[in-house]
């Protein structure tokens, strides 16, 4: 079976607080983004192996790849056999773009149904979560409003026909995880997501903000000037997505 994740864009991000267990409470809204996309084949095998290939693979240990830790979850949990993974990565490593979080997703997706489990979303939601915070977005793979540490999705209406995305990432900058979260502070905004997102496009600006943005621009001056290009060329709406490097920005679509 071959499948084609796809990755994300985050309309606004806000960062609640630290929690006990050290991770983050996050305010976000997770549309999928088509720009993008892995090629994942999953076949039955004698025994498991997976080979990672493309021209953004970076060189990490395939074995701690999230689609090999989807499998080895899934023969943990459900008793699976072996497979065997390629992976080729055509989307952005440190881009907050969640490119990994979807592999992971779409092999949990790919399993259930290479191995007639059964497991509807929210049962594959709950096994996404265990991989990482943003994999049980890609399980349902539409406008999601997430909180929590961005597990606890909600589904969101929004219509976004009427606009062009575009997305740019700076050349040879990518921001990790640990890097964001060093830095960011949290957000003091007095309304929520939800509520900004429910007004039009052109009133976005100065209200659905990323708070990573706060942390990141200072010491990647490269991405704050992406942003700040997408408006001179006439956006309605620019913003970095997740912890970045990629900022996204929506135009009128062209008629």
């Amino acid at each position: 079976m071959t499948v084609y994740p796809n990755v994300k864009l985050n309309l606004g991000l806000r960062v609640l607080g630290k929690r006990p267990d050290g991770y983050h409470d996050l305010e976000t809204l997770f549309i999928p983004y088509d720009g993008f996309r892995d090629e994942l084949e999953i076949v039955p095998a004698p025994e498991f192996s997976i080979e990672i290939g493309g021209p953004c693979y970076r060189g990490w240990d395939p074995a701690e790849d999230l689609t090999a830790r989807a499998w080895r979850l899934l023969r943990d949990e459900c008793g699976i056999a072996p497979v065997r993974i390629s992976l080729t990565k055509n989307s952005p490593v440190g881009a907050g773009l969640g490119g990994g979080s979807a592999d992971g997703a779409f092999a949990l997706r790919a399993l259930n149904d290479i191995f007639s489990l059964g497991l509807d979303d929210a049962a594959l939601a709950g096994f996404a979560s265990r991989l990482g915070s943003d994999c049980p977005f890609f399980i349902y793979n539409r406008p999601m409003l997430a909180t929590g540490r961005g597990e606890i999705l909600e589904p969101f209406e929004l219509d976004l026909s009427a606009f062009r995305i575009e997305v740019a990432i700076p050349e040879g900058v990518a921001v990790s995880t640990k890097e964001a979260y060093a830095g960011v502070i949290p957000s003091e905004a007095k309304e929520s997501i939800s509520t900004i997102l429910a007004r039009p496009v052109e009133t976005w600006p100065g209200c659905l903000v990323n708070d990573f943005e706060r942390s990141v621009f200072p010491g990647h001056p490269e991405i704050a000037a992406l942003k700040e290009d997408f408006y001179r060329r006439g956006a309605l709406y620019a913003a970095m997505s997740g912890s970045g490097s990629a900022v996204f920005a929506l135009f009128p679509a062209i008629a």
